[in-house]
């Protein structure tokens, strides 16, 4: 329970750190932090507008969305306490939870029966398949080094007690971070402020939406933004107290969301052509961290 209420709590500033660090970076003073749960407040407030081309996996689609991504939070540990749903292999259903929303939101893209959308729908689909081989190998290799296949065990049991292990913790981190990015659609794979419909992703898959649909989708991304910063800093909490890991876990997720922010400040958008290469270069970084589980246990002959 602790770990859910933590990470609502910590998605409502996210993406207004996220904004307010853009903002400082070129110079303006920008919204607030706040700005952008009073955005989806409003829409909250809102009525949804629906084509006469849609079918129900339009209406529903939202909503499911939104579901599985708060089933996948529900996956998630904080420290020494268990997520509220927690079981052997749970990282597996944490996966296929969130591909089954993402699975949704790209079919009711196309149900709309725009080319644009079915364009976003298809290279939302390519990318999450690119990237799902490096969360498994990244979350298999810690499986095997800890011998356990649950979220909370493997973290529980981890302890980054040399400089190999110290080193797999930070490569983890930075094909979490990667794999958030893609998943949210950001930087440097997709510009979220972008109206380019030839060079959108994700924005251009939301088009129709409006109203209480556009507001769930948007909340779900807040979410998950949270949801692999607390897993990043689960990577780091180990046996800490409730003392030491709370402020702990909060430092990881204003440093993850200060890091989107200089990310999209600083760093250029891909090529449309380079993302595939990119999101692959990350199954290798994560066969390094196997390679280097390999190591500690000395299993090499």
């Amino acid at each position: 329970m602790l770990s859910i209420t933590l990470i609502l709590f910590t998605s409502i500033f996210f993406t207004g750190i996220i904004l307010r660090t853009k903002s400082i970076a070129s110079g303006r003073k920008g919204p607030g932090i706040l700005q952008p749960v009073k955005d989806v407040i409003r829409l909250f407030k809102k009525g949804a507008i629906y084509s006469s081309t849609t079918s129900i996996i339009f209406r529903i689609a939202p909503v499911i969305y939104f579901s599985s991504v708060i089933m996948a939070c529900l996956v998630v540990p904080f420290g020494l306490y268990k997520g509220i749903v927690s079981f052997d292999g749970d990282f597996i259903y944490f996966a296929y939870i969130l591909a089954l929303g993402k699975f949704f939101s790209i079919i009711s893209a196309m149900d709309t029966g725009s080319s644009f959308e079915g364009m976003g729908a298809s290279r939302e689909a390519l990318y999450s398949m690119f990237a799902e081989p490096a969360f498994f190998i990244l979350i298999g290799s810690f499986a095997l080094l800890t011998g356990n296949t649950s979220f909370y065990d493997i973290f529980s049991s981890l302890h980054l007690g040399s400089s190999i292990t110290y080193m797999l913790g930070g490569m983890a981190a930075f094909v979490l971070l990667m794999i958030a990015m893609i998943e949210n659609s950001r930087m440097p794979m997709d510009d979220p402020k972008t109206h380019l419909e030839l060079t959108m992703v994700h924005e251009v898959m939301i088009l129709d939406n409006s109203g209480f649909d556009l507001g769930l989708i948007l909340s779900a991304g807040y979410l998950k933004f949270a949801m692999y910063g607390a897993i990043i800093a689960d990577f780091f909490l180990g046996g800490l107290s409730l003392y030491w890991a709370l402020p702990l876990f909060l430092g990881i997720q204003l440093l993850f969301a200060v890091l989107v922010g200089l990310i999209e400040s600083f760093m250029a958008r891909f090529r449309m052509s380079h993302n595939p290469q990119f999101i692959l270069a990350l199954s290798s970084v994560s066969f390094l961290i196997f390679l280097g589980v390999l190591l500690v246990l000395e299993k090499f002959v």
